[in-house]
C-alpha cells in the first residue's frame, strides 16, 4: 500500500521507477550489462479520470525511449494538442511491472498514471484515503469470461 500527500486536486503521487524496455531485453540476452539498462525513478501522479501513461519529455530522453508517432491530446480545461508518443516504456509500481507506451509531455515535471496502468497492474485507488493497493497482494488477477 502506498499512501501519500494530496496535490490540492483529488489525486496524489507515487513514486515509480521506469526503464528502457530495449535495455532490458538486451541485458536479459547478456549483450549489456544490466547496469547500462536505462532507469529513473519519478514521481507518478495518480488520476482516475486520465487514461494513459504521460512522462516529463526530460524522463523520456533520459531513457533513450524510441518516439514512434503522435497522439492527440485532450486536457481538463478543454484545450487540445498533438504529442509524441514514446514506446517501451517499463514501468514498475508497488513491486508489479508492464511495458506501456506513453504520451509525452515537454513541460511536466512528474508522470501522470491513468486508468490504463492502473487496470494493467490490477491497482485499486481509493481517492478518499489516497491509498494505492494491489487488488490481490499475491498476484495481478485477470479477469476472464
Amino acid at each position: 500500500m502506498i499512501r501519500s500527500k494530496d496535490n490540492g486536486m483529488g489525486r496524489f503521487s507515487v513514486e515509480i521507477e521506469v526503464a528502457n524496455y530495449d535495455d532490458l531485453v538486451r541485458a536479459r540476452a547478456g549483450d549489456i550489462p544490466e547496469a547500462q539498462v536505462r532507469r529513473a525513478r519519478v514521481r507518478g501522479v495518480v488520476d482516475t479520470g486520465a487514461t494513459r501513461l504521460v512522462l516529463p519529455a526530460s524522463v523520456v530522453r533520459e531513457l533513450g525511449a524510441t518516439i514512434t508517432g503522435q497522439v492527440g491530446v485532450r486536457y481538463a480545461d478543454g484545450r487540445v494538442a498533438d504529442r509524441d508518443r514514446a514506446d517501451g516504456i517499463f514501468l514498475t509500481c508497488l513491486g508489479r511491472s508492464s511495458v506501456f507506451n506513453a504520451v509525452v509531455e515537454p513541460d511536466r515535471d512528474s508522470a501522470l498514471i491513468g486508468a490504463i496502468v492502473l487496470e494493467d497492474l490490477d491497482l485499486i485507488v481509493n481517492c478518499t484515503t489516497q491509498q494505492l493497493t494491489p487488488r490481490d497482494p499475491k498476484r495481478i488477477i485477470s479477469e476472464a469470461e
